[in-house]
């Protein structure tokens, strides 16, 4: 043997298996493990069976961590979540970490539903205690999704697939959810899938519709403008609401595709009005996150020929919330263009105060919570009568929204309110009956025949 040549040490066959098997970072088993472990359980219980629930764990919002803190402090949270989960193990349950942020678990006495929940909320409360970081500490939630075994699968191939299933679906409803696999959740999943492939074909195809609801000045009821709202009837699924595909939207990633195609409509729609009269559109949380979304807007409206200055955007304060930064540039960059900016669904927040002193708005919509309440409710009376001499001592604009009868706008306009929309000055409708309704209501002739 040449001496020059370092020799290498020779690793076991039990070393290789053990580096095959853990993770390196916290000691677990790997997700080669638990395959192993699910067919070797499975195998045991197969002539006389027995349920068993696999779970997987995802840690929410784990990555902003690694950007705020650094790689480091990512590991050092793994391996915690690692060591808390190790002590919930039960006898015969194995925990191991699947990958990234996710960890896995077999509970080989956990049968049925009601308990894989109970376990579940266990875990979760355990995982939501601070975790160390030296000289700081951070909470984190954390979603579950867990099936049981043979019900969701016999193989472990499709097993897993119901495991991820349910932890997907934990996630679509929120931070923090538990979620156990059933047929009616795989098809719940299935029907959501489907959708956003209409969805999709629907924008591409420029199939989804824009209808506008009236905005009137209470004193006379005579409209100053629009909101336009989004509405979908797909030749196999039927009408399908906004609150449902407008999430889903936002969920899968193409809210701006479809924002933007509404918008485009809804201006070149817009056009033909009287000068006078503005556009109110709906902006999304996700695209108050997006720091090309003033560019985009306003590019459309360019595009289109439409006067930034007729654009009012409705934006909630949880959407503003989302990012704040981005927002607040995003919102400064846009009324520098000369599109105004409304605060939608006042009152329903938090903090809508706070909100008040550090954005810029020009108006404000009073939710229609308060409005319905209003001749029966004295405090919802008082609320209203309190944000209006509010807004008007901070000079913005307020309307009330969702006004139903006579009595409500009467009411509204006793107290100050100067401009309202609702079901009693005109349902959602679209473009040919809108623009019927300024010709037949408010005697306005259409732009583009004069």
């Amino acid at each position: 043997m040449n001496p020059s040549v370092p020799t290498l040490p020779l690793i076991s066959q039990h070393e290789l298996q053990a580096m095959t098997y853990s993770d390196p970072l916290t000691g677990l088993g790997n997700k080669y493990r638990l395959r192993d472990k699910v067919k070797l359980l499975a195998a045991e219980r197969a002539s006389d069976p027995a349920p068993f629930t696999v779970g997987i764990v995802n840690i929410d919002g784990f990555k902003p961590i690694n950007d705020l803190f650094g790689a480091h402090a990512g590991d050092e949270i793994l391996c915690q979540v690692a060591h808390r989960l190790q002590a919930c193990m039960m006898d015969g349950s194995v925990v191991t970490r699947h990958e990234g942020d996710e960890f896995a678990f077999i509970l080989p006495l956990i049968f049925e539903r009601g308990t894989a929940e109970r376990v579940g909320q266990m875990f979760k409360d355990v995982l939501s205690a601070p975790y160390d970081l030296g000289d700081r500490s951070v909470r984190l939630s954390s979603s579950f999704g867990f099936a049981i075994h043979p019900f969701a699968g016999e193989e472990f191939d499709d097993l897993m697939k119901s495991v991820e299933t349910a932890l997907y679906r934990s996630k679509r409803r929120g931070r923090g959810q538990i979620t156990v696999y059933s047929h009616e959740i795989a098809q719940e999943m299935t029907r959501a899938t489907q959708l956003e492939q209409a969805l999709r074909n629907a924008i591409m195809a420029d199939s989804i519709d824009v209808h506008f609801q009236p905005i009137v000045r209470l004193a006379d009821a005579s409209v100053i403008g629009f909101e336009a709202l989004a509405r979908w009837r797909d030749t196999d699924l039927g009408f399908v609401p906004p609150d449902v595909f407008v999430p889903l939207a936002e969920e899968r990633g193409f809210i701006d595709a479809l924002s933007e195609a509404l918008l485009r409509k809804a201006a070149e729609t817009a056009l033909s009005w009287p000068r006078e009269l503005f556009l109110s559109f709906n902006l999304s949380s996700a695209q108050l996150m997006n720091p090309s979304t003033a560019s985009n807007i306003l590019s459309i409206l360019a595009c289109v020929g439409f006067d930034p200055r007729r654009l009012e955007l409705e934006i909630t304060e949880t959407a503003v919330m989302s990012s704040a930064d981005t927002a607040q540039t995003i919102i400064a960059e846009l009324q520098q263009a000369g599109v105004r900016i409304s605060l939608d669904d006042f009152g329903t927040g938090q903090s809508s105060l706070g909100r008040l002193r550090d954005f810029t708005f020009n108006k404000v919509k009073i939710d229609r919570a308060f409005v319905s309440r209003i001749r029966t409710d004295r405090p919802s009376e008082h609320i209203i009568k309190a944000i209006i001499a509010m807004c008007d001592g901070l000079d913005l604009e307020v309307v009330a929204e969702g006004i139903e009868d006579a009595g409500e706008a009467e009411k509204l306009k006793g107290l100050g309110c100067a401009m309202g929309q609702g079901y009693f000055y005109g349902r959602p409708a679209d473009a040919a009956s809108t623009r019927r309704y300024l010709r037949e209501k408010h005697h306005f002739i259409d732009v583009d025949v004069i």
